[in-house]
């Protein structure tokens, strides 16, 4: 099995409605996202999926995230988040914006982290 793992990051405010700590406040963090992917065969190129392709659909799904209040985040008249845009629900979104770019990179994408420190991660995976 071949694996391969790409990251970028973002900036984002957000705040937890059903949330009780200080997280239900408007903050942001940096954010860090780590894409998987992995299959069995390579392309006639020698590459599970090529790195330049990657980074750009990651970098087309982030840029919609990049310096907003994800809590606006309205996507074919929904709330994307409902009002709640925990590191889960982020990256699941990621997961579900990359995999509606590329029928190759759906049968590929496995998982995606998102720190919002250093020490604290979600992921989505299947």
């Amino acid at each position: 099995m071949y694996k391969v793992r790409i990251e970028d990051d973002f900036a984002a405010a957000h705040f937890l409605r059903d949330y009780h700590g200080k997280c239900e406040n408007l903050h942001g963090h940096n954010y860090k996202v780590y894409v998987y992917l992995k299959g069995e065969q390579l392309n006639e190129g020698g590459m599970l999926y090529d790195f330049t392709f990657l980074k750009r659909d990651l970098k087309t799904v982030l840029s919609k995230l990049d310096h907003t209040n994800l809590n606006d985040l309205v996507e074919d008249g929904n709330e994307v988040f409902a009002q709640n845009p925990s590191a889960e629900r982020i990256a699941k979104y990621i997961f579900d914006s990359l995999c509606s770019l590329s029928e190759d990179l759906k049968k590929l994408l496995y998982r995606v982290d998102v720190f919002e420190t250093d020490r604290n991660r979600a992921s989505f995976e299947i």
